[in-house]
């Protein structure tokens, strides 16, 4: 007889991890699906200190090691692998991940939990992968108070990079934000407070096109390489860090009929049910202004609540 879960949450990131923990601990038969291992972007903080209730901090790895014990103590499953699509039958979900038989496996579930995440877009320069960590990072909130009184390069010319070199200017007085055009994207009011900043050198018609540091292996950024696009001219500016922001990319391959923003985040009510009935979505795919660790996990545990009542009261799963 076929097994039909409760849930399947697909991504095991913060969300999808303390979905499945909260799941569990309902009673639900929860499984959860995860392309390559658990933690999503979390694995990647070296220290993590800005998490409520964790006074030492922790490594992304440890950290969402420990979520993932707790899920399975509770009572959730973990398989992985590729989930190539997501689709409905008779009110219930299926969901078909590549395997390494001639046929894919397909589970059945009566409500879904995506917590696919959305990947920063990357600059694509030589020295970007190669110092990720060590002063190439992604988000200000994370890893800004590590470079403290340091010189920042922040790269981006729109409201979230506008607004993050605001937060790293508290931090330090040297900030030099490099944009390829000749004005900010980002909405005016915002634009006009970061140069207003004393504390922010803005480059304009600018962009880069190299990191540059110590040994790869184990070296962290000394400076990077601009170049003038209307003049051409190239100068290495000493810096400790970049800070890249020109954009997120949401992975929302899986439901394409679901409504999303004008950004292409998934849109959801507040109990993170998306516009398809029994859907829910959590973590950075979902459209929301603020994304950190304990946003995911707060999404992760909605939706898990959210689906049980919808469960209870045989709204999913049934026909639906």
């Amino acid at each position: 007889m076929e097994t039909i879960y409760d849930m399947i949450i697909i991504g095991a990131g913060a969300a999808g991890l303390s979905a499945a923990q909260y799941a569990g601990r309902a009673n639900l038969k929860t499984l959860v699906i995860e392309e390559k291992s658990e933690g999503g972007q979390a694995v990647l903080i070296d220290r993590l200190e800005n998490y409520p209730g964790i006074l030492d901090p922790v490594n992304g790895y440890d950290f969402a090691a420990n979520m993932k014990e707790q899920a399975v103590r509770f009572g959730a499953e973990f398989v992985y692998g590729k989930v190539t699509g997501l689709g409905k039958k008779d009110g219930v979900f299926v969901i078909p991940i590549e395997s390494s038989e001639e046929n894919p496996i397909t589970y059945s579930t009566r409500t879904v939990v995506l917590a696919t995440g959305a990947e920063h877009r990357h600059l694509g320069v030589p020295g970007e992968e190669a110092y990720y960590g060590r002063g190439v990072s992604y988000c200000a909130t994370c890893d800004g108070p590590f470079f403290r009184n340091k010189h920042i390069v922040v790269v981006g010319g729109g409201d979230a990079a506008c607004d993050e070199a605001g937060f790293l200017a508290h931090l330090t007085d040297r900030v030099t934000m490099v944009h390829r055009r000749n004005a900010f994207r980002a909405q005016k009011s915002i634009a006009e407070r970061t140069l207003r900043n004393p504390h922010i050198n803005v480059r304009f018609n600018t962009v880069v096109k190299e990191i540059l540091g110590t040994d790869q292996e184990s070296g962290k950024v000394t400076s990077v390489l601009l170049e003038n696009v209307e003049t051409g001219a190239k100068e290495e500016l000493a810096c400790d860090a970049v800070f890249i922001f020109i954009g997120m990319n949401p992975r929302t391959e899986l439901v394409t009929l679901a409504k999303k923003d004008d950004e292409g985040y998934v849109l959801t009510d507040e109990g993170m049910q998306t516009s398809i009935h029994g859907l829910f979505a959590a973590g950075d795919i979902r459209s929301k202004p603020f994304r950190q660790i304990v946003t995911a996990t707060s999404d992760g545990a909605v939706a898990a609540h959210s689906a049980s009542n919808c469960i209870d009261a045989s709204m999913c799963g049934v026909g639906s």
